[in-house]
């Protein structure tokens, strides 16, 4: 039985989004708790960020080990699990050095940076980064103008110049903007905020054939689709390529603000004053990073991803041919069902008001849901989201 309902008075929050009158006090594994004692089947976990659900026995317990040992040396020194998943990084990787920084948005601030400042050493001064139409590579303003997510270039106007932007899987499209000032093309291998939309095989790797003739860097923006999300250590092997630079964030920390920068040693041409960060680096992250990559490289783990996600898939398609539906994508446990329709944003409402349990998904376009569940999410747990929806459609037929 649920509890009464508890007014909260959030007056002192600032405002930047529409959020339910509702508190979450406490999370385990796929489920998550509000303050009425409501539980919810978590297929959000922060935007693909808890890749390992709610409160990890093995995250919680690097947090408390390292805590009692060293939180902040300052980011001037080395320290342990700074170099520890570094190494376990790079290791699993085809790159040589890691930046860590504390948002996927500061970790693609950075590989803006380091590509410029490449291209000055090595281009001429070229500055000009390809980007894709609907992709999303953050809220600083450098990477809003790197974004395709239209009317953010006009949002904080003036954007930053620099970032002319082409059609994913149309190499046609990119190959029009290649001129003497490109350094660099930056693509997700998926856009999950643009609608879980993959980049064909085939066209990662002409872009990469391209960029390698026209001595052009290509960065990969793993943010989203990176550390198992797509049931592969890092999204770029699944297509066979291999990148210049790469930024990782979301599902690296678990849940703790930790990202990374990533690149060959071609390319990792910083000197000292370039970059930095207070927290770059911090222990309690990084120790926090180390238990999460080691969890995702467990013997059968990223197999386990990929079958889960062979299941959702088809539990997607069921829900499709019986709702009329118009199909699903992705790879992985990064999934969306099309619905043709713009009810995306009332199936999130209905989900999460849905009594006596609640349901966590997403619609970054109003005409599809969004799935990124725990990539420890259960069987039984992908068969119940399911039956939830199944629900909620008929609800809206």
């Amino acid at each position: 039985m649920n509890k009464p309902v508890q007014a909260i008075d959030t007056h002192s929050v600032m405002f930047i989004t529409q959020r339910p009158e509702v508190i979450m006090v406490e999370g385990k594994g796929s489920w998550i708790t509000d303050n009425n004692g409501k539980r919810y089947l978590d297929f959000l976990q922060g935007w693909a960020v808890n890749c390992l659900g709610h409160s990890n026995p093995g995250m919680v317990a690097a947090l408390n080990v390292q805590a009692k040992k060293l939180i902040n040396p300052s980011p001037a020194f080395y320290n342990e699990p700074m170099i520890g998943l570094s190494n376990l990084l790079t290791s699993n990787s085809c790159f040589d050095k890691v930046f860590f920084a504390n948002s996927g948005a500061e970790a693609n601030e950075g590989a803006i940076k380091l590509a410029r400042k490449w291209g000055q050493i090595n281009k001429n001064g070229a500055f000009e980064i390809i980007t894709f139409e609907h992709s999303f590579h953050g809220r600083t303003l450098a990477t809003m103008s790197a974004s395709g997510k239209p009317g953010w270039d006009t949002m904080f106007a003036p954007q930053v110049a620099g970032f002319p932007k082409a059609e994913l899987n149309d190499l046609e499209s990119v190959k029009k903007l290649v001129t003497d000032k490109t350094v660099a093309v930056m693509i997700e291998p998926i856009q999950g905020e643009g609608g879980v939309i993959p980049s064909t095989k085939e066209f990662m790797h002409e872009l990469r054939k391209l960029t390698k003739e026209n001595n052009i860097l290509l960065i990969a923006d793993e943010v989203q689709a990176g550390c198992g999300r797509t049931g592969s250590l890092f999204a770029y092997q699944l297509y066979g390529i291999e990148p210049d630079i790469m930024t990782l964030g979301k599902g690296i920390g678990g849940g703790v603000p930790l990202a990374a920068l990533m690149a060959s040693n071609a390319v990792a041409c910083f000197v000292p004053g370039d970059q930095g960060g207070t927290y770059n680096g911090n222990p309690l992250m990084t120790a926090v990073g180390i238990s999460v990559i080691e969890q995702l490289l467990a013997p059968g783990f990223l197999d386990s991803v990929k079958a889960k996600g062979e299941l959702l898939k088809s539990e997607l398609l069921k829900l499709s041919a019986e709702f009329n539906l118009e199909g699903e994508r992705g790879e992985g446990l990064l999934r969306a069902l099309m619905l043709g329709k713009d009810i995306g944003g009332k199936l999130v409402e209905l989900a999460r008001d849905r009594n006596p349990e609640g349901l966590l998904i997403n619609s970054p376009r109003p005409n599809l849901l969004r799935f990124m569940p725990a990539l420890n999410v259960s069987e039984d747990e992908i068969h119940q989201m399911a039956n939830m929806l199944r629900e909620l459609l008929k609800q809206t037929a």
